[in-house]
């Protein structure tokens, strides 16, 4: 079968282009249409009459078309299709009773049109116009996906929408958050949520004031707070710190029953093998087409996705498997001093940071852990000459900083094309840096239509071109997936040790964290209130340190040798508890 994908945001549609894709199709010239104008002047192609040569993919200027040929068995009549040339959806994941089922995929493969599907917000047209429900139960004949939409048919089924855009809830809602909650709480366990999900400080406030953190913690309560028995959360640790990523972790979970089904789409790992059952792998071509694999268990289907091998569906997803260390890192050997500070403090309002005493090295790669609201940015500013101490000694440096929030560092850029924006890393680090964040395709884009994915590597890449021997980059794996969160870890690791440079990573990831880091700061004290700087410190024991405050152990899976969170009271957890490795113990 051969698919034929027209991006219409690229297409000049004759500007500038006299048609070339038209001119240059063998179909077209021997009388045919394969390639035609549609009525808004872009082009068409006729996948019917395409003989799949790739010529036009070749010749378009603006990298506009792309021609699949897939395998015979993927010939089947698709779920979902965007229009003609559109993206096209091959099945959906499998929502079981009982299980909390995971979905993991790449960004672009269809991931939340799956679950919006099955959350019954977009109707599946079956690759047609439009179609109807008969021709969808026809379409699943003898799957417990028919079974499903015969249950949402009868009303058997009730269902909770967590989305993956929570931005959007200020826009559709104004008003204050106890308002919010109570106007969708169904259960009547208003108290019970909001003690849950520690949310009785913020009641008051403005929906459109309050943080992302806190604005996914509002969301999720309000899906809990629905009377259904079919749960979907897309994406719902976004914007979390460790220690709420777990709690909500124990609560979806929590929500599983014989008479409840959960579906979670997650890009966290760690957090996906801890909080789900089975998982549905999502593969394809991103932005072009996505195929849902078997349902597997959550272990065997990350191990799969990491080796990039799907057994049962004889499929290779990636060139090289994602590999992990079979032990910790070794300790950091300390080389030349970049910079220190003893007894800094900071008062923010009524918020005071205080670091004692540590030192960055050239060639270190630190990762920094802590709780929202607990001084990690804070701190971050002043080492990028952004906050100046209240007192206490510290050396500056020249850095180059990457900020939490996307928006502050393209303020006044958003109409710059990406190929201007990162002319210093075109030039000087375009192997390092730019191939293998894969940003050649955005180089004509501007900054304001990149997505946060998008825009999360091109500052990744901006940050580590700039002139400077300390690169701070704080939450570079927010709104990446799996795969880029792996590819961003070992592009920043090679690049502080081939150019002998000092990184400083804060993030909420601990694999991302795992991979990336040599020694750790940790914060500790009481959010909004008090932040403690402790180290850096080596790995172990800064890991240690951590995961002993979340009352969680973590051990290598036996055969990818990734990071997996023990079960809370099982015989690793005791055991490594009782030893006080909490860190691969």
């Amino acid at each position: 079968m051969r698919l034929a994908f027209v991006d219409k945001e690229k297409c000049k549609g004759g500007v500038d282009c006299p048609y070339i894709c038209m001119n240059v199709c063998p179909v077209n010239r021997n009388g045919g249409e394969c390639i035609t104008k549609t009525e808004d002047g872009k082009v068409s192609i006729d996948e019917n009459l395409c003989i799949g040569c790739g010529i036009c993919v070749k010749r378009c200027p603006a990298k506009a078309i792309s021609i699949f040929n897939l395998p015979e068995q993927l010939t089947e009549q698709p779920v979902h299709r965007f229009g003609k040339n559109g993206f096209i959806l091959y099945s959906l994941p499998q929502p079981l009773f009982n299980n909390v089922v995971g979905v993991l995929g790449v960004n672009g493969i269809g991931k939340t049109t799956a679950v919006k599907i099955l959350a019954g917000i977009l109707e599946p047209n079956l690759g047609k116009d439009s179609a109807s429900f008969d021709e969808l139960l026809e379409f699943f004949k003898g799957s417990k996906v028919q079974k499903f939409f015969e249950d949402l048919r009868d009303k058997k089924i009730k269902i909770a929408y967590k989305p993956q855009n929570i931005d959007l809830i200020p826009k559709l809602y104004s008003g204050k958050v106890e308002d919010l909650l109570k106007k969708v709480d169904e259960t009547d366990n208003f108290d019970k949520i909001v003690e849950e999900f520690d949310l009785k400080d913020i009641l008051k406030n403005d929906i459109k004031k309050i943080s992302g953190g806190e604005l996914q913690r509002v969301a999720i309560a309000a899906t809990f707070l629905k009377d259904a028995n079919f749960y979907v959360f897309d994406e719902p640790t976004s914007y979390l710190d460790i220690k709420q990523r777990m709690r909500i972790a124990k609560l979806i979970r929590s929500l599983s029953s014989e008479k409840t089904a959960v579906l979670v789409v997650e890009h966290d790992l760690i957090i996906l093998d801890y909080m789900t059952d089975l998982t549905n792998i999502m593969f394809g071509d991103a932005g072009h087409y996505g195929i849902v694999a078997k349902l597997k268990t959550t272990r065997v289907a990350i191990n799969e996705y990491l080796d990039g091998f799907l057994k049962a569906e004889n499929v290779r997803i990636r060139d090289k498997p994602i590999k992990f260390f079979e032990k910790p890192p070794a300790n950091f050997k300390e080389t030349a001093v970049l910079t220190s500070w003893e007894n800094v403090k900071k008062k923010i309002g009524t918020f005071v940071l205080q670091a004692e005493k540590g030192s960055i090295f050239k060639n270190q790669v630190i990762g920094v852990l802590g709780e929202n609201g607990i001084g990690k940015t804070s701190f971050v500013r002043i080492l990028a000459g952004e906050l100046t101490p209240d007192s206490g000694s510290f050396n500056k440096i020249k850095a180059s900083y990457k900020p939490q929030y996307l928006n502050e560092a393209v303020y006044n850029k958003e109409d710059e094309l990406v190929v201007n924006f990162l002319r210093d890393a075109i030039q000087k680090y375009n192997i390092e840096l730019v191939r293998p964040l894969n940003l050649q395709p955005l180089f004509m884009k501007k900054i304001s239509t990149l997505s946060g994915g998008e825009l999360q590597r091109v500052l990744i890449a901006k940050t580590l071109s700039e002139d400077a021997d300390l690169y701070l980059l704080d939450e570079p794996s927010a709104y990446l997936d799996a795969d880029q969160r792996v590819k961003a870890a070992k592009v920043m690791k090679d690049f502080a040790t081939n150019n002998k440079k000092a990184l400083l990573v804060v993030d909420h990831d601990l694999l991302f964290l795992d991979l990336i880091s040599d020694s750790l700061i940790v914060f500790e004290g009481k959010p909004a209130e008090l932040g403690r700087v402790i180290g850096p410190m080596p790995m172990r024991e800064g890991m240690n340190r951590f995961l002993r405050t979340l009352g969680v152990t973590l051990r290598r899976d036996v055969e990818s040798k990734r990071p997996r969170i023990n079960k809370e009271n099982s015989r690793k957890d005791r055991e490594q508890k009782s030893k006080g490795e909490y860190y691969y113990g």
